[in-house]
């Protein structure tokens, strides 16, 4: 379902800076756990990526901001209000785009959008064109004839045809194939050119990597980290291959500073973070027959984050 959204300025401890704060946010299912202390803000007109593995509390999160589910503590503000006293305000003003849609089956296509277009102040005709075209969006089809990806695409369009200033999407290219998922990443980068802050929360992490430009990664319900995806790739990481004539020593390998480490008749691949000092001088008690150091991308990063080493 979306909503419109509207910035709000409001007085008191909001940082105008920021469009969502979120602080120690914690939501348990009886004895099972959600999220815990879960705190990150997102800064107006940026695209801010949430990412982890289905399961780690991405949708927790972003169900708790909204006011669809009760935290049982911590605080939440999206332009300033609180995300559960001013939870029917803020519904009215923001767009949301859960990773499933549901609709009504027996409407058709431009019913649909027309009937949530009556909810905002102006005439959303061209821009619901102009959105199906894109989306290659059949207006006179009904919802029941339509697949999960097509079905997407009506939300897709949904959420944008009143031109909202802040956009939620939860794991939003689930359905739609590669070619609209490109078509898509476009929409949002134009919707980001005009200054529309988007929050989108995702496994996939290269389409993190091309839209985001800071990342909080989300493990066990517990923010493990928050950074811009530059510095993220820039910090001390390097991805290692090596061909070598004797094994790694094993004061390396058992070091927390190695994670992916795999191994193949004496070729190593790992990620490598901490002193580069100390990895030149592990490699120069071996024989090495070759040796490739380079940047690695987010996802052998998010690994590294997510390996047994990391507690």
């Amino acid at each position: 379902m979306w909503l419109n959204c509207t910035i709000i300025n409001k007085k008191g401890g909001f940082n105008m800076e920021n469009i969502v704060e979120i602080k120690e946010l914690t939501k348990y299912y009886g004895k099972h756990r959600g999220i815990e202390n879960v705190s990150f803000n997102i800064e107006k007109s940026e695209i801010f990526g949430f990412i982890g593995p289905n399961g780690a509390g991405k949708s927790t999160t972003i169900r708790s901001i909204l006011g669809l589910i009760r935290p049982d503590s911590g605080e939440a503000k999206i332009f300033g209000m609180d995300c559960i006293k001013k939870a029917p305000e803020i519904a009215k003003q923001i767009g949301y785009l859960p990773s499933e849609v549901f609709y009504y089956d027996g409407m058709k296509v431009k019913d649909l959008l027309n009937y949530s277009a009556s909810f905002y102040k102006k005439d959303c005709k061209k821009r619901i064109l102009e959105l199906s075209n894109i989306m290659n969006l059949d207006l006179n089809k009904k919802i029941e004839d339509l697949s999960f990806g097509n079905k997407k695409k009506v939300g897709i369009v949904q959420g944008l045809l009143h031109s909202p200033e802040l956009i939620i999407l939860d794991e939003p290219t689930s359905g739609l194939d590669p070619l609209m998922q490109q078509t898509f990443f476009e929409l949002l980068e134009e919707e980001n050119k005009k200054g529309v802050t988007i929050f989108m929360s995702s496994h996939i992490l290269n389409e993190v990597q091309r839209l985001c430009g800071r990342i909080a990664i989300i493990k066990n319900g517990k923010i493990i980290k928050t950074e811009k995806i530059s510095e993220l790739q820039g910090n001390n990481y390097k991805k290692i291959k090596l061909e070598t004539i004797s094994p790694l020593p094993n004061e390396l390998v058992s070091s927390s500073n190695i994670t992916n480490l795999s191994e193949n008749k004496n070729n190593y691949n790992f990620i490598y973070k901490g002193d580069i000092n100390f990895l030149i001088s592990q490699l120069s008690k071996i024989k090495i027959k070759n040796v490739v150091i380079d940047e690695p991308d987010l996802e052998e990063i998010f690994m590294h984050y997510y390996s047994d080493k990391e507690k």
